[in-house]
């Protein structure tokens, strides 16, 4: 909301802008024509036509940036052309000048067609029309920092949304010109020299803005501020509007952003025999799946076009250990029931700000072999419309679009798999067939089934939002370089830090190598999600009571213990072979710039 509402306000200030001068003489055409029919059937084409044009725009492009590494840096230097062109002036008008003149010739044509038709709204749309072509390649600098955050937004229902929202303002702020008649427009033209200096100063911004991205500064800043607390603004809007559904009562939205108790990762359920049948509630109709960033595997899906269908939605993240380990257990029941009629659904509710990243989220589907459609959930709109509060969390809707089942957490996968069977039959008006075997999972890695009698350490975070237990015998700083050591004896979930370190809300990044983490835990598996802030591999190397791990290595360390950063993500660092103890583990990174988010076990 409060983004719709900056863009609106850009729209507005768009006024001040040259580029607005050939669109206003169109709009004051028809000042003898009545609002109703003339003024606000044109605005209205004007603003649709020009946020379309705007939307083919941003798909361009953000299919370019997604694509591949290459197209991001093609992106860069079509953002640093704008940048120049802001700053010179002659350039921005050879590059505009054939749109211009098209955009000209239309609305020349259309004005002339309107004379016959003078009071017709379809007349004064199609002008409309033509000055949204006309205005759409010159709306000024405000417009490519919209153009910007769309392409973030991906494309969708929210991206041209926002576009919408900006050639709204626009349309508002020449409706207010045309009331006002001819004096504003003598202002105008006598502001154009401050303009002309406020058009030089955002070019520059645009190409800091071009080298920062070139540096990985988006990416550092992303993650500093994956803890602004706004989710608390935009719930009192929804509620002050009519419009609050029931939202998160402990809710930890995926970007961590508000400062309200933590989402709930929930451990696996006692393990249980298959039931012969599971008795099944209406809890209610399936949420829209509107809101998702993009989509993976599978073009946008909607509740009409899975009517029919029986939809198991998977509400998960890829960083979070309890997901991991429910995964191949989902995919497997994809597999196994497709052609019977049933659609899985992951909707990817990012924790950390890095899980916005859509890049990153295609490469860890990738990565875990997925092959069901994802909704890219970046702005936990679906997590909002199922009222979720954990991770993972599975609803079973049936071939009526009903929700009939929901369960929280890993484990008790056989019950969920006799509801998936049960749905099914119901919507092939069939008795489920009794003794059908289920399916059986041998997941390897992070994916493993926990040993969850043996874990005796709880989920520890690093950053200073929800740290606990540090045992450094300095203080901790917040959000500032600090030199550490390693506890000597910490007790058992105990932790420190070694080396200069910099602890942020969300986690923390060291700043000199080498530097290291410790932290006496009691469990089979220890795993720890890092990641790169230079983007460039980060070598490490463990040891386990002060020797190297040996056949007690995790997937990513080898028997001495070494291993290396190179992505965002959860990160296996020990899986013991023998019995399960106290012990003290302790990484050692030998180059700067790692990430440290938060410990797990298995």
């Amino acid at each position: 909301m409060l983004v719709l509402i900056l863009a609106f306000l850009g729209g507005v200030l768009t006024i001040l802008s040259p580029c607005i001068l050939p669109v206003i003489p169109f709009v004051f055409a028809r000042a003898d024509q009545p609002f109703r029919r003339g003024t606000l059937p044109l605005l209205a084409g004007m603003a649709v036509t020009f946020a379309l044009f705007a939307a083919l725009a941003t798909a361009g492009g953000n299919w370019i940036v997604t694509t591949n590494q290459y197209g991001r840096w093609i992106a860069l230097v079509i953002m640093a052309v704008l940048g120049v062109s802001l700053l010179v002036p002659r350039l921005a008008e050879q590059l505009a000048r054939p749109f211009v003149q098209l955009g000209v010739r239309l609305g020349k044509g259309r004005s002339a067609a309107s004379g016959t038709t003078a009071a017709s709204p379809g007349a004064s749309v199609l002008l409309g029309a033509s000055i949204g072509l006309l205005w759409a390649p010159c709306a000024g600098p405000i417009l490519g920092l919209v153009l910007g955050a769309a392409a973030l937004s991906g494309v969708g229902v929210r991206s041209l949304s926002l576009l919408l929202a900006f050639a709204l303002g626009a349309a508002c702020s020449l409706a207010v010109a045309l009331l006002a008649g001819q004096r504003v427009f003598k202002a105008l033209k006598r502001g154009l020299g401050a303009e002309a200096w406020l058009r030089r100063a955002l070019g520059g911004a645009v190409l800091v803005g071009v080298i920062a991205i070139a540096l990985g500064a988006d990416t550092r800043l992303l993650a500093a501020v994956a803890y602004v607390n706004t989710n608390h603004v935009e719930q009192k809007l929804v509620s002050v509007l009519g419009q609050a559904q029931s939202v998160l009562a402990s809710g930890q939205p995926a970007a961590q952003a508000a400062a309200q108790p933590a989402a709930k990762t929930i451990p696996a359920a006692d393990p249980v025999q298959a039931p012969a049948s599971v008795p099944l509630d209406r809890e209610g109709p399936m949420p829209a799946l509107q809101g998702a960033t993009a989509w993976i595997n599978s073009p946008p899906l909607t509740p009409a076009a899975l009517r029919g269908k029986v939809v198991l939605v998977d509400m998960w993240t890829y960083s979070c250990i309890n997901c991991l380990r429910s995964l191949p257990y989902i995919e497997a029941w994809s597999q196994k029931y497709k052609d019977q009629g049933l659609v899985v659904i992951g909707v990817h509710a990012p924790e950390f700000a890095f899980e916005r990243n859509t890049a990153n989220v295609r490469q860890a589907v990738t990565n875990l072999k997925l092959t069901f459609p994802v909704a890219v959930d970046s702005s936990l709109n679906i997590w909002h419309a199922f009222s979720n509060e954990y991770w993972p969390a599975d609803y079973f809707i049936d071939a009526q679009g009903q929700i009939r089942y929901h369960h929280f957490g890993e484990g008790d996968y056989a019950r969920g798999e006799r509801v998936i069977q049960e749905l099914l039959a119901e919507a092939h008006h069939q008795t489920m067939p009794t003794g059908e075997s289920l399916v059986r999972v041998d997941g390897s890695g992070a994916e493993a089934p926990a040993a969850m009698n043996e874990i005796g350490s709880p989920e520890t975070y690093i950053g200073y939002q929800r740290g606990e237990r540090f045992d450094s015998p300095q203080q901790m700083r917040t959000d500032a370089n600090a030199h550490y050591t390693a506890p000597l004896r910490p007790s058992l979930n105990q932790w420190g830090l070694d080396g200069t370190w910099k602890v942020n809300a969300a986690y923390a990044q060291l700043d000199k190598a080498p530097g290291g983490i410790t932290y006496r835990f009691h469990a089979r598996d220890l795993h720890l999600v890092l990641g790169s802030a230079t983007r460039k591999p980060i070598r490490f190397k463990i040891t386990i009571d002060g020797t190297p791990p040996g056949p007690d290595h995790g997937a990513d360390t080898d028997a001495q213990g070494y291993g290396t950063v190179a992505f965002h993500r959860l990160y296996q660092l020990v899986r013991q072979k023998g019995a399960v103890e106290d012990r003290t583990f302790e990484i050692q990174f030998l180059d700067p710039g790692v990430q440290a988010y938060s410990f797990t076990f298995g």
